[in-house]
């Protein structure tokens, strides 16, 4: 039997070391009985018995089809991660001023990609300083080409919005993107 050194292994049948197991398993009165005499029921079922925890006593041991067995957990486990990753998503901040410069902006813009890449959400803003705030549309011109060029990236929750001196956009990162 060939095992992944990564996928969690499962003792089955005459693997399992215990003389006495608790069997569970679809249409199976949970009882304890003779490691023997699980084995046959699995077998007379055409299923394999699989220890599925070991660490009390009796063992307890389910009477499934492995290879099915090892799917679902597998599915379980993809999910598991996909929600942690999703959960995860750190909101990353990028500050750009007023008067941000084409070479900063493209510097910012790829750190922006690979965060929204790496599935975490953007804020992004841009501060004003002293009398600046009297020209707060090159804030909204930064911000709305910023959405506008990473739009394969990452979807805008909303418009700019100006709060106190920063003028804020959250950008969400779009799933088929996310490595």
């Amino acid at each position: 039997m060939n095992f992944n050194k990564n996928e969690n292994t499962y003792r089955i049948n005459e693997d399992i070391l215990e003389k006495e197991v608790r069997v569970v398993g679809d249409n199976i009165k949970s009882s304890v009985i003779p490691i023997s005499e699980a084995i046959s029921l699995a077998r007379s079922m055409e299923l394999d018995l699989v220890e599925i925890n070991g660490n009390v006593k009796p063992s307890i041991c389910k009477i499934v089809d492995y290879q099915k067995f090892i799917y679902e957990e597998k599915k379980k486990k993809r999910k598991i991660e996909k929600d942690n990753k999703i959960k995860r998503g750190n909101v990353k901040e990028i500050r750009f001023g007023a008067n941000t410069g084409n070479h900063d902006f493209e510097f910012k813009k790829r750190h922006i990609i690979e965060f929204l890449r790496k599935g975490d959400r953007v804020k992004a803003y841009v501060i004003f300083k002293g009398g600046e705030i009297k020209f707060k549309e090159r804030g909204e011109i930064i911000l709305l080409k910023l959405a506008e060029e990473i739009k394969e990236y990452g979807v805008p929750n909303s418009l700019p919005k100006l709060e106190g001196k920063k003028l804020i956009i959250t950008i969400d990162p779009k799933k088929k993107n996310i490595k």
